[in-house]
């Protein structure tokens, strides 16, 4: 890791304002300066190299060193290096890139909107609910519920929806408008004896409760990701998205899928909604969309949901939203070259093919006396320390635990991403069977350095 004495990270300690860190602990620690990658390894300004476990930030499907991305955004580079869809203009690669998403999406849809982030594509799907419902004579209707645990991004609108403390801490956050109803994280939030099935009911139940409490008539759309991503790669309970559609169904409420971690193939699918049997009215992607490669994301919507935009667009003139760089040609064609690529090399097939040794080398970490729970489906995975395992009870939030031990991966060569103590996995796709294996390798060895730590310190005692 780069020394402070180092000019680069005295100039970033000065000058760089980075997010998600602590900041008063980044002037004295300093930043990891990453100066190239390779395959899934990425290295730093000293040459050393880190299996990243977390695909940067769950989006490098295709690793740190894919040729035809390169030459794709080269060659759109040379070719039209910047236009936009305003005012009628449109360009090949956008066009080309929202006829292969429809083709693509796991239900019909009808139109795509463009954005540079999933938060500016979340933050969109919530400016056209209020359109839309404007557009129907619904003005009342226009409350939107998200999930405890749940993110959305990190504008003013995404950042409400995003039911993180972390996230919202004297942001000002939520907005008038916005809701949260139960997290389904069974583990920790189901009751004693209480069966997945069980305890996706009474989740669901608690969603029409809210419904009711609220009023039917004012309540739009809900917000939900296939598998929770930063609220610690939490897998729906068995039942849970059957049970939830039922109720957003029997009261019009709008289910916006939020695939931007889960789509392009890291369930195992090519979508979230094809291995939970969701069925949206819109849906938001991005990160996969170009395996991080250029900032791109994209809002699917429903024919239903279009027509209710024109019919409101020539009443008012014009559809008085977008953004500059939405479509932007040269992301939108490394964009294609990388849907190309998922489907040349069969990556989803891929995933299928990878994802059970991935999925059994993180469930023997069980047995470890810090864990808690291991979950995961597909190339996604976490696993949660806890205190004490019989009891369920986690480390106090301000011990530091989760941080500790990603610190600690980092220390033998793995980057990987800590929510509170839950500590997640999401490897590009390419990722062997050898590497998974390192990976975890390395992962014990940090996971035994944290247990001598809380040792030491008297926060935990083995039974």
């Amino acid at each position: 890791m780069s020394q402070i004495a180092n000019s680069a990270a005295a100039r970033d300690i000065a000058h760089y304002l980075h997010p998600y860190t602590n900041l008063k602990t980044h002037q004295t620690s300093g930043p990891l300066i990453i100066t190239r990658g390779e395959g899934v390894r990425v290295f730093d300004d000293e040459g050393r190299g880190y299996i990243e476990g977390l695909a940067g930030l769950w989006c490098t499907t295709l690793g740190f060193s894919e040729p035809r991305l390169v030459r794709a955004a080269t060659q759109a580079l040379e070719t039209l290096p910047f236009y936009h869809g305003f005012g009628h203009k449109s360009t090949p690669a956008s066009i080309d890139l929202a006829e292969k998403l429809l083709h693509l999406a796991p239900v019909p849809m009808s139109k795509v909107l463009f954005a540079n982030s999933g938060s500016e594509s979340n933050d969109t799907a919530v400016k056209l609910i209020w359109y839309v419902n404007n557009a129907r004579g619904r003005p009342e209707k226009k409350k939107i519920i998200s999930r405890t645990k749940g993110y959305h991004g990190v504008t003013v609108a995404t950042g409400s929806l995003t039911g993180i403390a972390p996230m919202q801490a004297d942001f000002d956050l939520p907005i008038d408008r916005i809701l949260h109803t139960d997290c389904p994280h069974h583990y920790r939030f189901s009751e004693p004896g209480e069966s997945e099935e069980s305890f996706a009911s009474r989740c669901a139940d608690n969603l029409e409760k809210l419904i009711l409490e609220q009023g039917p008539e004012t309540v739009a759309a809900f917000f939900a990701e296939p598998v929770m991503g930063a609220g610690g790669v939490l897998v729906p309970p068995a039942t849970y998205f059957e049970k939830i559609q039922a109720v957003l169904k029997k009261y019009e409420v709008l289910f916006i899928a939020d695939e931007i971690i889960c789509g392009f193939g890291r369930t195992g699918n090519m979508f979230g909604c094809q291995t939970y049997g969701i069925k949206p009215d819109m849906i938001s992607v991005a990160k996969g969309l170009s395996s991080g490669y250029l900032p791109i994301s994209a809002l699917m919507i429903t024919e239903e949901i279009y027509q209710s935009m024109v019919s409101e667009s020539e009443k008012i003139g014009i559809f008085g939203h977008g953004h500059t760089y939405g479509g932007h040609p040269v992301p939108a064609a490394v964009a294609l070259e990388t849907l190309r690529i998922y489907e040349e090399r069969d990556m989803v097939g891929q995933v299928r093919r990878i994802a059970p040794h991935f999925q059994t080398r993180l469930a023997e970490l069980s047995d470890h006396p810090l864990v808690g729970q291991v979950r995961g489906v597909g190339l996604l995975g976490a696993v949660e320390l806890m205190r004490d395992k019989a009891t369920r009870t986690g480390f106090d939030p301000a011990d530091g635990v989760g941080t500790y031990c990603v610190n600690r991966s980092l220390a033998h060569g793995l980057i990987h991403r800590a929510m509170g103590d839950s500590l997640a996995f999401a490897p590009p796709f390419i990722i062997s069977e050898q590497e998974i294996d390192q990976m975890v390798e390395m992962f014990k060895l940090a996971l035994d350095d944290t247990l001598d730590w809380v040792i030491q310190r008297g926060l935990f005692k083995q039974p």
